[in-house]
């Protein structure tokens, strides 16, 4: 075993051959949308996001699949399923199969196993000071999430984060890898916050910009309203309130798009100056947007956010 449950990394490691480790992963997610279809393709595009976030590349999943058959028919559980079963062609990796059982709730996800050289793997330790961080994707899928459940989203905030929420890892996975990249994790349940918090050391502190982040359109109408604001948002900041530091003058705004449950989100990413500039320069070329976040400084395992 190379990467296990203990440092919280996206995926676990196992060592085949000196020249082959495994990449496996599991995870699923409730419905955030009514298309089943679309459903399907964000439930797997997250459940895939964790083996690139280790520097893998997809090769099989399985299906996971908790149905209310009451209240669904064949034809939305084979749209579900076909809607992940593209998202798993794209990758290039092949349906194997997998297990449904009847619940009172609807559930899907994928789990996933790909292949990485064992001295490649990509954990969410390495950081380095002088290290800059990189995020992929914006930030507030889960308060624009709310949004929509309330019907207070526009069709224009709706179509932008379904478009982003669908959108694989691949092209971050591939390049960060590729670069050298010193750690690397997906922004996903816990937030920015939980997920950068997961990136420290007992020698180091990183510092994010909150002003440069990217945010989805519709995260500032969904900070007016408590029925707006996911649940999991609080759980985030009891659960990490002890590394973070807010220096922003806008500290109940900080919390809540930092502390914000992500769906499908981008990588977070740290590499050196030189690096983070080339990734940058690369994910551009393939038609996806990268920021300058954060940086990586000496200090005693704080998240700083200013």
């Amino acid at each position: 075993m190379i990467v296990g449950f203990k440092t919280g990394d996206d995926a676990g490691v196992y060592r085949i051959t000196d020249q082959l480790a495994l990449v496996q992963t599991v995870d699923f997610i409730t419905p955030l949308v009514d298309d089943p279809y679309l459903f399907g393709q964000i439930a797997a595009a997250n459940s895939l996001s964790d083996v690139y976030a280790m520097g893998g590349v997809p090769i099989t999943a399985m299906n996971v699949l908790c149905l209310p058959l009451k209240l669904l028919g064949p034809e939305h559980i084979g749209e579900i399923l076909a809607g992940g079963e593209s998202k798993i062609k794209e990758a290039g990796a092949f349906l194997l199969g997998g297990h449904t059982i009847e619940s009172a709730e609807l559930v899907y996800g994928l789990s996933v196993t790909g292949t990485i050289h064992p001295d490649k793997v990509i954990t969410n330790k390495g950081a380095r000071p002088g290290d800059l961080l990189v995020l992929t994707k914006p930030i507030g899928s889960g308060l624009v999430n709310s949004l929509i459940k309330v019907g207070k989203a526009t069709m224009k905030q709706t179509d932008a984060l379904c478009a982003s929420m669908v959108s694989l890892n691949k092209d971050a996975g591939e390049l960060m890898a590729a670069l050298g990249a010193h750690a690397a994790t997906d922004v996903t349940g816990f937030g920015l916050v939980g997920h950068a918090a997961g990136m420290l050391e007992c020698d180091i502190d990183i510092v994010i910009d909150f002003d440069v982040i990217p945010l989805y359109d519709g995260v500032i109408p969904a900070l007016a309203s408590r029925r707006t604001i996911p649940a999991g948002t609080a759980r985030n900041y009891d659960n990490y309130k002890d590394v973070l530091e807010v220096r922003h003058n806008d500290t109940a705004r900080v919390s809540k798009i930092c502390c914000d449950p992500q769906t499908s989100g981008g990588m977070l990413v740290a590499l050196d100056e030189t690096g983070a500039q080339a990734f940058i320069d690369a994910l551009a070329q393939r038609g996806v947007t990268a920021t300058v976040i954060g940086k990586v400084v000496e200090g005693s395992c704080k998240l700083i956010i200013e």
